[in-house]
């Protein structure tokens, strides 16, 4: 029950989500936020993870509206519904029944559950309610709706209940996967965008863009457009950064100038996964970036500063540019510095200083270097 992170220093081996759907051994999912706010503001936390007992009571004033909801979009689909307790489980039960829907409710104590899963499986039934107990260890590969009523801030928990929905099937090309809105002062609630984003920042614009959509968004889809929108959120970042560090004349690089400038989708992206990686940088990495022109105050933990000292390591041996070159020519208007040849940068260092430490003119820094 702890962190496995804390105890080992890396991950010898990850089978991912979205390799396994690519690689066809799971069905492409899509996500659908539906336009319901549900406000959980007032649950309590036990063991990290929201209580059920507060999260079921936080539930019933909106159980009509959801059935609604799912009558709506899911009518004619082999729906799967995790809820926080076996009572709010039940209860939702009748209410879908009295929507029009064939529902049947599963908990530990159901002494006819295998009758009922396995009238699921026929088609008896055409939602499945239960109370976390569907998890894990059973198997419908014919389910291609999932309902998450029952909202975690675990990311393993949240991955076995969609998980339930995620088996290759005759005549099943995806899965919808229904999220709500859910109202809470917390940020690290699970989202669709947590079962493939490693990103905290591409997971929350995801799952801004999907709440947007008001449709169904396949996940992968929705990451490649997110990952580009915080690009483009990071250069609008950079510039304003720029602008600012003109007029403090900062003389080293900002780290996030120099991850823009090299391209490199590992140091934007990164996101601790180790103890020792969540630290702050020691005073050794510090000093170390900052000899190297790197400002050392915006790196936010060891694990960052270390793979940017590697990155820096493995730059000077093949010869590419150094972050004080980046910063000066950068400053003058030339783009992606960081993708030269430390030598090619040199010698137009040496012409903008023979020439008054101006542009020389014919230069366009906008184009130079394009083909």
């Amino acid at each position: 029950m702890r962190n496995l992170g804390q105890y080992f220093e890396s991950l010898a081996y990850e089978y991912t989500l979205p390799r396994a759907i690519r690689e066809g051994y799971l069905c492409p999912i899509k996500a659908e936020t539906i336009p319901l706010s549900l406000d959980i503001r007032g649950v309590g936390i036990r063991s990290g993870d929201f209580k059920a007992a507060d999260l079921g009571s936080a539930l019933d004033p909106y159980l009509q509206s959801i059935a609604e909801e799912m009558t709506a979009r899911c009518a004619d689909r082999k729906t799967v519904v995790f809820l926080p307790l076996v009572k709010t489980s039940q209860k939702f039960r009748d209410i879908l029944n009295a929507h029009g829907f064939r529902a049947a409710e599963v908990n530990g104590d159901s002494q006819d559950r295998s009758q009922v899963l396995e009238d699921f499986a026929s088609g008896k039934y055409n939602v499945l309610c239960n109370s976390m107990l569907l998890t894990e260890g059973w198997d419908c590969p014919e389910v291609d709706c999932v309902v998450v009523l029952r909202p975690t801030k675990v990311r393993s928990l949240y991955c076995q209940m969609v998980g339930r929905g995620t088996r290759l099937a005759p005549g099943k090309d995806h899965l919808i996967l229904l999220d709500f809105l859910w109202h809470t002062e917390r940020h690290d609630l699970c989202h669709p965008a947590h079962l493939i984003c490693e990103s905290p920042e591409v997971a929350q614009k995801m799952t801004e863009n999907i709440e947007a959509a008001a449709c169904p968004v396949d996940l992968e889809e929705a990451e490649a457009q997110a990952s580009m929108n915080v690009v483009a959120q990071r250069e609008e970042a950079l510039a304003k950064k720029l602008a600012e560090m003109k007029t403090r004349k900062r003389k080293l690089v900002d780290p996030l100038q120099f991850e823009m400038s090299i391209q490199a989708e590992d140091l934007s992206g990164y996101a601790p996964a180790f103890g020792w990686e969540m630290g702050p940088p020691s005073d050794k990495q510090r000093q170390t970036l900052e000899r190297l022109g790197i400002f050392p105050d915006d790196i936010e933990c060891a694990g960052k500063a270390k793979l940017l000292l590697d990155k820096l390591d493995k730059r000077r041996t093949a010869g590419l540019t150094t972050p004080k070159q980046i910063r000066f020519l950068e400053g003058r208007g030339f783009q992606h510095v960081g993708t030269w040849q430390f030598e090619d940068a040199r010698r137009l260092i040496d012409r903008i200083a023979a020439n008054g430490w101006r542009v020389p003119a014919g230069v366009d820094p906008a184009s130079y270097g394009k083909k």
